[in-house]
């Protein structure tokens, strides 16, 4: 069995990909700022972006090392 996959009762269960999870919400997050306040400063959002991808990166290795 693959190590990212878990057995239960019922079946084969994926772990959460936590990077992907949590990049996605950021762009939404990001697209919805946009969409609401068109005059915000693109200079403004880039820092905004790159923590948040930091942070989910972060978080994912926290839990790929809890994981194990």
């Amino acid at each position: 069995m693959r190590p990212d996959l878990e057995r239960t009762g019922r079946g084969r269960l994926h772990r959460t990909d936590w990077m992907a999870l949590l990049s996605g919400i950021l762009f939404i997050g990001v697209g919805i700022v946009f969409i609401n306040r068109p005059d915000i400063e693109s200079l403004i959002m880039i820092p905004i972006v790159l923590g948040g991808l930091g942070l989910a990166g972060l978080v994912a290795i926290l839990a790929r090392v809890i994981r194990r």
